[in-house]
């Protein structure tokens, strides 16, 4: 017997040399942000397309009938795809290459440890509520950006970090939300009703995913509970856009 790396072997083996392959995917495997980066990258490309410029120019036909605006959603205009397809829409390159850096910083995190499904569900439930708190706070104001659900998913980071025994002021997760929200009560143009409503639906998205999905191995009541979230948002935004005023002119259906 010859003495081998794989063990004792006879002398006729030890001479063959065994063929390696590699397995390969047939696909790239993307994260859910990763994705949500790339659609939110080429709706700003429509937009810049059909009229958005660089610098934020707020025009054209993808930004008319994607932006979040009370009116269209009353007074016998039902356009409420706008809950969905404004948090999508940015004003300016500034404005989606902040968020999309924002995107990046808090998904990459939370995703992995959360998983996809869970984390497409918080994500889209803080969508809705912020659109939600953007209505119930400024109807007649145009609101759009990625924002109120990124905020969304930075509140169920906290969430899940607390749970896990992280310190959030020492992870620098508490200094971070205490800044943001600062920014968002300062800062002019700022939709406050949107970034409050997107962290509000974190946290409880979090907390659902913490208590039924990771405690109790439940995640069908914690996507129940995500889902809960977003159609009573959508219910309170339509609620909440039934008191605009009139369309202004100059917007072309």
């Amino acid at each position: 017997m010859t003495p081998t790396s794989v063990g004792m072997r006879c002398p006729e083996c030890a001479r063959e040399r065994t063929k390696v392959r590699t397995l390969r995917s047939g696909a790239p495997s993307w994260s859910a942000w990763e994705a949500l980066i790339a659609i939110n990258a080429a709706v700003f490309l429509a937009e810049v397309a059909t009229g958005v410029t660089l610098g934020g120019r707020d025009s054209g036909w993808v930004y008319v009938h994607g932006a979040l605006y009370g009116p269209f959603m009353s007074h016998g205009y039902h356009e409420y795809w706008r809950l969905l397809t404004a948090g999508f829409l940015h004003a300016s390159l500034v404005h989606i290459a902040l968020n999309m850096l924002s995107l990046w910083f808090v998904g990459r995190v939370l995703e992995p440890a959360v998983g996809k499904v869970n984390f497409l569900a918080i994500y889209f439930a803080s969508l809705f509520a912020g659109s939600f708190g953007a209505l119930l706070f400024s109807p007649d104001v145009p609101t759009l950006g990625a924002s109120t659900a990124i905020f969304g998913v930075f509140g169920a980071l906290i969430v899940v970090a607390a749970t896990r025994g992280i310190p959030i002021w020492q992870s620098g997760l508490g200094p971070m939300l205490l800044l943001n929200l600062i920014f968002t009560l300062t800062v002019a143009q700022i939709s406050v009703g949107g970034h409050l409503g997107g962290l509000a639906s974190g946290l409880v998205c979090g907390w659902l995913v913490v208590e039924f999905d990771e405690r109790r191995r439940n995640r069908p009541v914690a996507l129940a509970g995500c889902a809960a979230v977003a159609v009573l948002s959508v219910i309170g935004a339509i609620a909440a856009a039934g008191g605009t005023g009139l369309v202004p002119n100059g917007w072309t259906l």
